[in-house]
Protein backbone atom coordinates (compact mmCIF):
# COMPACT_ATOMS: atom_id res chain seq x y z
CA UNK A 1 0.00 0.00 0.00
CA UNK A 2 3.10 2.02 -0.13
CA UNK A 3 4.35 3.44 -3.08
CA UNK A 4 8.35 3.22 -3.66
CA UNK A 5 10.55 4.45 -6.39
CA UNK A 6 14.28 4.35 -7.35
CA UNK A 7 15.64 5.97 -9.13
CA UNK A 8 19.29 6.56 -10.02
CA UNK A 9 20.41 3.56 -12.28
CA UNK A 10 22.07 3.65 -15.16
CA UNK A 11 25.39 2.15 -16.95
CA UNK A 12 28.40 3.80 -16.10
CA UNK A 13 32.38 2.39 -16.79
CA UNK A 14 34.23 0.52 -14.16
CA UNK A 15 35.66 2.93 -11.12
CA UNK A 16 32.53 5.32 -11.84
CA UNK A 17 30.18 6.58 -9.08
CA UNK A 18 25.95 6.16 -9.26
CA UNK A 19 23.50 7.37 -6.27
CA UNK A 20 20.47 5.45 -6.11
CA UNK A 21 17.39 7.23 -4.51
CA UNK A 22 14.14 5.70 -2.61
CA UNK A 23 10.76 7.86 -1.82
CA UNK A 24 7.94 7.37 0.21
CA UNK A 25 5.50 8.90 0.98
CA UNK A 26 5.55 12.01 3.24
CA UNK A 27 2.04 10.52 4.87
CA UNK A 28 3.79 7.35 6.78
CA UNK A 29 4.59 7.83 9.84
CA UNK A 30 7.87 6.74 10.19
CA UNK A 31 10.80 4.55 8.61
CA UNK A 32 11.42 1.95 11.31
CA UNK A 33 14.10 0.02 8.99
CA UNK A 34 15.45 0.45 5.87
CA UNK A 35 18.03 -1.24 2.57
CA UNK A 36 19.01 -1.77 -0.58
CA UNK A 37 19.17 -5.02 -1.73
CA UNK A 38 20.39 -6.44 -5.78
CA UNK A 39 19.57 -8.99 -8.11
CA UNK A 40 21.97 -10.33 -10.74
CA UNK A 41 20.52 -12.28 -13.49
CA UNK A 42 20.23 -16.21 -12.17
CA UNK A 43 21.42 -15.23 -8.65
CA UNK A 44 19.72 -15.11 -5.28
CA UNK A 45 19.00 -11.59 -3.90
CA UNK A 46 21.45 -9.98 -1.57
CA UNK A 47 21.32 -7.41 0.71
CA UNK A 48 24.00 -4.97 0.00
CA UNK A 49 23.40 -2.09 2.57
CA UNK A 50 20.60 -1.59 5.50
CA UNK A 51 19.86 1.21 8.21
CA UNK A 52 17.82 0.84 11.19
CA UNK A 53 16.34 3.65 13.10
CA UNK A 54 19.05 2.81 15.98
CA UNK A 55 21.87 4.02 13.47
CA UNK A 56 23.16 0.21 13.03
CA UNK A 57 24.29 -0.46 10.11
CA UNK A 58 25.27 -3.53 7.53
CA UNK A 59 26.95 -4.29 4.52
CA UNK A 60 27.63 -6.66 2.38
CA UNK A 61 31.50 -7.12 2.05
CA UNK A 62 31.37 -6.99 -1.60
CA UNK A 63 30.49 -3.29 -1.14
CA UNK A 64 32.14 -2.31 2.14
CA UNK A 65 34.31 1.11 1.83
CA UNK A 66 32.61 1.72 -1.46
CA UNK A 67 28.67 1.93 -0.74
CA UNK A 68 26.98 4.31 1.92
CA UNK A 69 23.22 3.77 2.80
CA UNK A 70 21.82 7.43 3.82
CA UNK A 71 18.84 9.02 5.22
CA UNK A 72 17.16 11.85 4.59
CA UNK A 73 14.51 11.81 7.62
CA UNK A 74 13.01 15.41 6.81
CA UNK A 75 12.23 14.17 2.95
CA UNK A 76 11.70 10.47 3.55
CA UNK A 77 14.59 9.63 1.20
CA UNK A 78 16.71 6.65 1.28
CA UNK A 79 20.36 6.81 -0.71
CA UNK A 80 22.76 4.14 -1.47
CA UNK A 81 25.37 6.24 -2.46
CA UNK A 82 27.95 3.86 -4.96
CA UNK A 83 31.38 4.52 -5.13
CA UNK A 84 34.06 2.94 -7.34
CA UNK A 85 32.13 0.79 -9.10
CA UNK A 86 32.78 -2.80 -10.52
CA UNK A 87 31.44 -5.09 -13.20
CA UNK A 88 30.77 -7.39 -10.56
CA UNK A 89 28.04 -4.91 -9.21
CA UNK A 90 26.14 -4.84 -12.09
CA UNK A 91 22.32 -5.92 -10.93
CA UNK A 92 18.70 -4.62 -10.51
CA UNK A 93 18.75 -2.61 -7.36
CA UNK A 94 15.52 -3.25 -4.89
CA UNK A 95 15.02 -0.23 -1.88
CA UNK A 96 13.55 -1.89 1.15
CA UNK A 97 11.43 -0.22 3.93
CA UNK A 98 9.92 -1.21 6.89
CA UNK A 99 7.21 1.53 7.51
CA UNK A 100 4.51 2.50 9.65
CA UNK A 101 1.35 4.15 7.87
CA UNK A 102 0.09 5.84 11.41
CA UNK A 103 1.29 6.10 14.76
CA UNK A 104 -1.30 2.76 15.41
CA UNK A 105 -0.39 0.96 12.42
CA UNK A 106 1.81 -1.92 12.30
CA UNK A 107 5.23 -2.16 10.41
CA UNK A 108 5.13 -3.78 7.00
CA UNK A 109 7.46 -3.82 4.05
CA UNK A 110 7.44 -2.22 0.87
CA UNK A 111 9.73 -2.97 -2.13
CA UNK A 112 10.34 -0.97 -5.08
CA UNK A 113 10.07 -2.01 -8.42
CA UNK A 114 14.12 -1.96 -9.12
CA UNK A 115 16.61 0.02 -11.10
CA UNK A 116 19.38 -1.46 -13.25
CA UNK A 117 22.36 -0.78 -12.60
CA UNK A 118 25.26 -2.08 -15.38
CA UNK A 119 29.19 -1.09 -15.04
CA UNK A 120 31.05 -1.83 -17.77
CA UNK A 121 34.79 -2.82 -17.92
Amino acid sequence: QVLVVESGGGLVQAGGSLRLSCAAPESIFSINDMGWYRQAPGEQRELVARLVRTGTTNYADSVKGRFTIIRDNHKNIIYLQMNNLKPEDTAVYYCYLAVKRSELSSVFDAWGPGTQVTVSS
